[in-house]
């Protein structure tokens, strides 16, 4: 290689930290914090969002709300509540870059709604949360209460476990209001109202399943006829198989009677003494 070759690829290599320099000048620094901006929340939400998952899965979570209809709901996606979860932390984080980076940049709409927009997302993100989360106990309640209620063989048992998921919903949509502003007194003032309906709504529909209630408490604890004693309540006749607060069940040469409580008041009970 020549000389001249030699000394012309040493000008190509040399590098120049004057010349960085004023490229970097060049630049205004709100650019390059707003470049930092970005760079630190995409790790920021990349990080939290796995963070998030991962402490959600510890803690049991996946588990817990197996079977829920938000869970099935998540799972025909191909994602899952814990992922979706994760994936609105991840948002989040970016909605905060977002706004930081039209802050430090001096975007003239940032300006003007950036300290409310600050006060807001976060309000905003945590009643989404809430309302997730209402969704998700609600659904594991229902299934809870259905489960606990199998062995009672009455049509109008069917309505707890749903009013049960609803309760749990709407408390849960009055938490993520309050979390947006909504005045307090209104949401007092609902909640009063759904209670309100609820007893009422519930003691008309559920009238005879309470007289069966007060019938079988008052069963349990006088215990006029027991497991095993051979009675006749109206036309249900045979042997006394279980009794609990609303029903009594009676078998007779293969078949089970289910007789609700009132019943016994109603028609009255014959012991059979043979």
């Amino acid at each position: 290689m020549t000389g001249e070759a030699l000394l012309s690829a040493h000008t190509v290599l040399q590098f120049d930290p004057g010349q960085f320099l004023d490229i970097f000048d060049a630049i205004p620094r709100a650019v390059w914090a707003a470049l930092l901006v970005v760079v630190v929340g995409l790790i920021a939400a990349a990080v939290l969002g796995t963070l998030t998952t991962r402490a959600l899965v510890r803690f049991g979570v996946p588990e817990a709300i197996e079977g829920t209809a938000f869970e099935r709901t998540a799972r025909e996606f191909d994602t899952s509540t814990v992922e979706v979860l994760g994936t609105l932390v991840r948002f989040f984080v970016l909605g905060i870059t977002f706004l930081a980076v039209l802050s430090v940049g001096n975007v003239t709409v940032a300006a003007s709604f950036w300290s409310r927009t600050v006060q807001f997302l976060p309000q905003l993100f945590f009643a989404v949360i809430i309302l997730i989360v209402g969704v998700v106990v609600g659904d594991k309640v229902q299934l809870v209460v259905g489960e606990r209620l199998t062995g009672i063989k009455l049509p109008q048992i069917g309505v707890f476990p749903r009013l049960a998921k609803f309760s749990v919903f709407y408390v849960a949509v009055l938490i993520a209001l309050s979390q947006l502003g909504v005045a307090t007194l209104a949401l007092v003032v609902l909640l009063a109202a759904y209670l309100f309906a609820l007893v009422l709504l519930g003691g008309i529909a559920l009238s005879d399943l309470l007289k069966s209630g007060a019938a079988g408490s008052y069963l349990l604890l006088n215990q006029p006829y027991a497991i095993g004693d051979e009675v006749q309540i109206g036309d249900a006749r045979g042997i006394v198989q279980e009794v609990n607060l609303f029903v009594t069940h009676v078998e007779n040469n293969g078949e089970e009677f289910i007789v609700p409580n009132s019943t016994v008041f109603e028609k009255g009970v014959v012991r059979i003494r043979e």
